[in-house]
């Protein structure tokens, strides 16, 4: 059937997801809902209240330059070991240091282009951990996992590493090849992959049987909103009857472009919660002006929806506008602010929770289905089913039949 074929072209050779470029390859894998370029001044120096706190910083700081026995020292290194021991008592893996090198990349990913194996990670417990694949990747075609974790690169172990250090070891020039050790519940084997340059589409689209629109939305970025409206043009000039949203392995984007997703499917009302930890709230509402606030909806989530794509569903179901199918979501509940720094570097650091408009905290935890569907285990691909989008359709088309007798 027509569907099997959009999700494998679409969700591709599903569980295999593992690639490094993407957006989350140098933040995390969960980079939404992120607020990028925040203005705030960073060029304050050393506040007065402080500088007895700092003191003894910059005594050791002297003391490493003038009696440290190897010299010159390198003080670029000493100033981002500094910046990244500072955010690393935090204990926030998603509050992190980008070198001017990954910050350059990062903002390059977020335009949708990627070179590697082709996945999304984020740190979990000292492991990098794949949270969710991109779509017809070199990660993809090897067969790897949502969960997976990556042991070593090459040979070289990356337990314990620093996120952006690890995936260093694993991205590399199209064309060449890296060999992967992966535990995947408690098993481990290796994988040689062959990295390739990736382009990644925000939104792909179809006109399924039995006339109902499918959407699949990769990842929320700069593109997302624009691509989406002229893909929900497109379908809804065909009349269906009902419109299936996929955000299965979507790890998330920027807060806007959740935002402004969301807002095509709601009538009105709350998307999210933002709450500081001051206790202050931000509440953000649909503009009542999307294209697709009335017809029936199904939102496909799995392990993999991450984020924005948690934003977008949790909105959905709390709306009373549509019904969530699949598995339970990933369970990313924070806001990151994107913020510049001096030296061409950055920071993403976690400036607030965001809730659900039912004022539901989905970290850790995820959003449930209301329909619990998993995809099946098969060997050869050819045999693929995929139960939760046809799960989806089987329902649109009983509430049609139900609508209309």
């Amino acid at each position: 059937m027509k569907s099997a074929n959009v999700l494998y072209v679409v969700v591709a050779i599903f569980f295999g997801f593992l690639g490094f470029g993407g957006g989350f390859l140098f933040g995390q894998s969960p980079w939404a809902p992120v607020n990028v370029f925040t203005a705030v001044d960073v060029r304050q120096g050393t506040p007065e209240s402080a500088r007895a706190t700092f003191e003894p910083f910059w005594e050791v700081w002297h003391l490493v330059n003038n009696r440290y026995f190897d010299q010159p020292v390198d003080n670029v290194a000493l100033m981002e070991g500094a910046i990244e021991g500072m955010l690393a008592t935090l204990g926030d893996d998603n509050t992190r240091y980008l070198s001017p090198r990954d910050e350059v990349r990062a903002r390059q990913d977020m335009e949708g282009e990627i070179s590697g194996i082709g996945a999304e990670v984020q740190m979990r417990d000292g492991h990098i951990v794949i949270v969710s694949p991109i779509d017809d990747s070199p990660a993809a075609e090897a067969g790897l996992q949502p969960g997976d974790i990556i042991l070593e690169a090459d040979g070289v172990d990356l337990r314990g590493m620093d996120l952006i250090e690890g995936v260093d070891y694993v991205r590399g020039p199209e064309g060449t090849a890296v060999t992967l050790l992966i535990d995947r519940d408690g098993e481990q084997f290796e994988v040689e992959i062959i990295r390739a340059r990736i382009r990644i589409d925000s939104v792909s689209s179809e006109l399924l049987y039995d006339n109902i629109a499918y959407v699949r939305i990769n990842r929320f970025g700069e593109r997302t909103n624009s691509e989406l409206e002229g893909a929900l043009t497109d379908l809804l000039g065909q009349n269906p009857v009902g419109l299936i949203v996929d955000v299965r392995r979507n790890p998330g984007g920027g807060l806007d472009a959740a935002l402004d997703v969301a807002d095509q499917f709601l009538p009105g009302g709350t998307i999210l919660i933002e709450r500081f930890g001051d206790g202050r709230e931000r509440i953000f509402e649909a503009t009542r002006n999307g294209l697709a606030t009335d017809i029936p909806l199904v939102v496909l989530i799995d392990e993999g929806s991450a984020s924005a794509s948690e934003v977008l569903a949790g909105a959905i179901r709390d709306q009373g506008r549509g019904i969530l199918i699949g598995e339970t979501t990933f369970g990313k509940g924070t806001v990151q602010s994107w913020q510049p720094l001096s030296n061409g570097g950055g920071i993403r650091i976690t400036i607030a929770r965001w809730l659900t408009p039912n004022d539901t905290w989905i970290d850790q935890t995820g959003l449930q289905p209301d329909i619990i569907v998993s995809l099946p285990e098969v060997e050869d691909f050819d045999e693929f089913v995929d139960t939760q989008l046809e799960t989806a359709v089987d329902y649109l088309r009983q509430n049609e039949q139900l609508s209309n007798p």
